[in-house]
């Protein structure tokens, strides 16, 4: 349970949706617990108990309000204030790491004991691994109860239960009505439950959340026939488990929500996609508490005022982007994305849908061991270095994940020759969602902390970064934004 503390009881008092699962409030008098933003009359302060997560409140036997829905809130920040190893275990439950394994498992993936993962999630959580991922799973099938048409069968699965008997024994403890009865009560838009192959759910986020800079980045590094990206949209190719699929994302400022519509074959793999599209666009992260840490600095606050709420765009596939990286060593952001764009074309998959511009997958590792990368611009050693991670990947030598973190990634990944600090950097930032990661050799960084027309060397860009850990890779995405606008907007010599 969290304190009383003035900041959480304004914001409930004013249902702030800047604290939108940063915490839940559980009212003592109706046995529930909602989120700050719930509609329903604000019960009096001393009838509420605030709690870290949402399992914490579960776990103090508190049932979810059906009125705010806290399976459709933005989630516990996964890097506020807790350890590397309960983030990393976060990220592996999100997963569905839990649907398979066991907590001893989950700790031996985090190189930590059993008894001590459990002390850390009860430290920075307040409930149990186990209790995390039975609320996650819970409210992954509340939310598909909700928008979905999906069956009931598809929606055990989806969410991660084993069998029909305990998804239906869980959800009507839980939710004292059966799922029939809650798809009958839903109060949705109807026009989200429109019959069709796709799938469409809405990720809610914590404002700020500068949407407009989210999508510049992903159209100028996007790759044509895998990427489209519109001014207020995103869609992509994927493969998962050997199927192909593809996903539109639309963002809504005006209700801090993204409409995702999915198109793919398997519904059982369904929350796996949802959590790579929450990753991708960063929907956890809390703006507004990034923010004020990184305003303390003098030199940054000018630009985090200019650009509040600035996401690290996350990617679908580690592969991927570390490809795309290896492309971009010594070269502009335009070249990479014109050679990778080669390499896609070449090599990926046709695909077929009803969007514009999607028109195939990207290649899987397996693909590209073989492949042949000449005569398309690319020089012998970036070439020899996607073929060696390619390999490393297919043997399990090389994670490109959420299961490891950024100091055991970085050096095991530079061991490939044509890879380098700045390559491996870049990955964590994009693929390990690392908030700390940061490539201090990039020359636009360094240009972009010095004086006007000097340049910091990486050691002395890596010194002046101490104090922003540990969101150092929010500052090299504000740095590139910031030096890009005044780049466009400096004084034309006549």
């Amino acid at each position: 349970m969290l304190m009383n503390t003035d900041e959480f009881e304004n914001a409930r008092q004013m249902r702030d949706p800047r604290f939108d699962g940063r915490f839940f409030v559980g009212v003592l008098t109706t046995g529930i617990y909602c989120r700050p933003i719930c509609p329903i009359r604000v019960p009096k302060k001393e009838n509420v108990q605030f709690y870290k997560s949402a399992a914490a409140a579960a776990e103090a036997g508190f049932c979810p309000c059906l009125r705010c829905r806290p399976e459709s809130s933005p989630g516990t920040p996964a890097w506020s204030g807790v350890s590397w190893n309960v983030s990393r275990a976060l990220q592996l439950i999100d997963q569905g790491f839990l649907d398979g394994h066991s907590v001893k498992e989950l700790a031996e993936q985090l190189a930590v004991g059993p008894r001590q993962l459990s002390r850390l999630f009860k430290d920075h959580l307040g409930a149990s691994p186990v209790a995390v991922a039975q609320t996650r799973r819970l409210h992954f099938a509340k939310k598909l109860i909700d928008e979905t048409r999906l069956n009931f069968s598809e929606i055990c699965f989806a969410a991660g239960f084993g069998s029909v008997r305990r998804f239906n024994s869980l959800i009507s403890k839980t939710y004292s009505r059966s799922p029939r009865q809650l798809r009958e009560a839903r109060s949705v838009n109807r026009n989200q439950l429109k019959e069709g192959s796709a799938i469409e759910l809405t990720l809610s986020y914590r404002p700020p959340f500068d949407c407009e800079a989210m999508l510049c980045f992903l159209a100028y590094r996007a790759i044509p026939g895998v990427e489209a990206v519109t001014e207020r949209s995103y869609a992509r190719t994927f493969r998962l488990e050997g199927l192909a699929g593809h996903f539109q994302a639309f963002f809504e400022p005006r209700s801090h929500n993204i409409r995702v519509r999915v198109s793919y074959g398997e519904t059982r793999h369904l929350h796996r996609i949802i959590e790579r599209i929450r990753a991708l666009f960063d929907v956890r992260a809390d703006s507004a508490q990034i923010d004020e840490f990184l305003v303390q600095d003098s030199q940054l606050a000018p630009m985090v005022r200019r650009f509040p709420g600035l996401r690290v765009p996350g990617c679908w596939s580690g592969y991927e982007v570390a490809v795309r990286a290896i492309l971009g060593q010594q070269v502009t952001v335009k070249a990479a994305s014109t050679l990778v764009a080669r390499v896609a074309e070449r090599y990926g998959e046709a695909y077929q849908c009803d969007v514009e511009g999607l028109s195939y997958t990207f290649p899987e590792p397996a693909r590209l061991v073989e492949a042949d990368l000449g005569g398309m611009g690319i020089v012998g050693a970036r070439i020899a270095a996607i073929r060696a991670v390619a390999e490393q990947l297919e043997r399990g030598e090389l994670d490109i994940g959420g299961g490891i973190d950024t100091e055991t990634f970085v050096p095991a990944i530079c061991k490939i020759k044509g890879v380098g600090e700045w390559t491996a950097q870049y990955i964590a930032m994009r693929a390990l969602s690392d908030p700390n990661a940061f490539p201090h050799s990039d020359l636009i960084l360094r240009r972009a902390m010095a004086e006007p027309g000097d340049t910091l060397t990486p050691s002395a860009l890596r010194q002046r970064a101490e104090s922003w850990q540990p969101w150092r890779a929010y500052c090299a995405i504000l740095l590139w934004k910031n030096y890009a606008f005044e780049q466009l907007n400096k004084p034309k010599k006549h």
